[in-house]
């Protein structure tokens, strides 16, 4: 194995498992073992500092890691994220470093929160939770409630993003006239910190990371300039994909939890348990989902002093 390949897999925290005296040779090393088979104690023992060479990962490199981090962000438990934490803080300087993978940088900054929480909530929920050898339990998931608790604690004292003074007034009036609360312009911050050019490893783009087909169905154009990356564009169509969403959900935290997973996960879970609540079906959505919702709540807790249960669709001018 390459002094380069062997930096590259403990950059991303895992470290292939050797057995006996056989090496892996660089050939058969891929972003899939890499990730896939890891001891979590790497994470936590071995110093990313120490690697000067980490400067060597290319911006194909880059982007692979990205998506793995993505990739795990989609699966089932949400503890399975801490580990994550110091890869994904390693590899955000790295991806400002290149023009290629900023949009990148962008996406990844706004959800090393999602690790932190997830590190915290690792710590502090009973030993009996932090079973995950146990794929079908969903009790290996944090109760909404108390995630709800730790978003709140997390962003007491959160700055605001550059941006937000930028876009929050121009798009207030954007979001009230496609009839959804203003508040709800805070879904920049968790979905980009407010960066129009942030990208994410599946393609989703802008302020509010849309979609292509999402876009596209909205009216967005994607060439020859994709409009995704112009904020009121955007906010005009992320703002009418909350409408639509909570016409079809009848609530704020379900609409959430479809602008981030997809309304077609929530009403099959919503069917599949008999439920009518974002709490009943909370602990089987993506991991993700779970930490974006409660994180929303809490953001427009802190910027607007609103509870997401107090917000009211606004009357439309006729």
């Amino acid at each position: 194995m390459t002094f380069k390949i062997f930096t590259i897999v403990f950059v991303l925290g895992i470290g292939l498992i050797l057995s006996g005296p056989q090496r892996v040779s660089a050939a058969t090393v891929t972003w899939e073992d890499a990730l896939g088979q890891f001891d979590e104690s790497v994470l936590t023992n071995f110093d990313l500092s120490a690697l000067p060479s980490l400067t060597d990962l290319d911006e194909a490199q880059l982007q692979a890691v990205c998506r793995e981090l993505q990739k795990r962000f989609q699966g089932e438990y949400v503890l399975e994220l801490a580990p994550l934490r110091d890869v994904a803080t390693a590899a955000l300087p790295l991806l400002d470093q290149h023009a290629e993978t900023k949009p990148y940088a962008a996406w990844l900054r706004t959800r090393l929160d999602y690790l932190a929480v997830a590190d915290k909530l690792k710590i502090t929920i009973p030993p009996s939770s932090l079973e995950l050898q146990t794929p079908q339990s969903p009790s290996a998931n944090p109760a909404p409630g108390v995630e709800r608790r730790a978003w709140q604690e997390r962003l007491q004292s959160e700055d605001l993003p550059l941006g937000a003074a930028v876009y929050v007034a121009r798009l207030k009036p954007i979001f009230l006239a496609e009839g959804v609360p203003a508040e709800l312009v805070w879904l920049a911050e968790v979905e980009s910190g407010f960066d129009t050019l942030a990208r994410s490893p599946i393609g989703a783009v802008g302020l509010f990371q849309l979609m292509p087909e999402t876009a596209k169905s909205l009216g967005l154009a994607l060439l020859p300039w994709d409009q995704r990356r112009q904020p009121e564009k955007n906010g005009h169509a992320a703002a009418k994909y909350l409408k639509n969403l909570h016409d079809e959900f009848g609530d704020w935290r379900l609409t959430l939890a479809a602008y981030n997973a997809g309304e077609g996960t929530v009403g099959r879970l919503l069917a599949k348990y008999a439920a009518r609540t974002y709490d009943e079906i909370a602990v089987h959505l993506p991991a993700e989902t779970q930490m974006y919702v409660p994180k929303v709540e809490a953001t427009i807790l802190r910027r607007e002093g609103v509870s997401l249960e107090k917000l009211n669709l606004p009357k439309l001018e006729r």
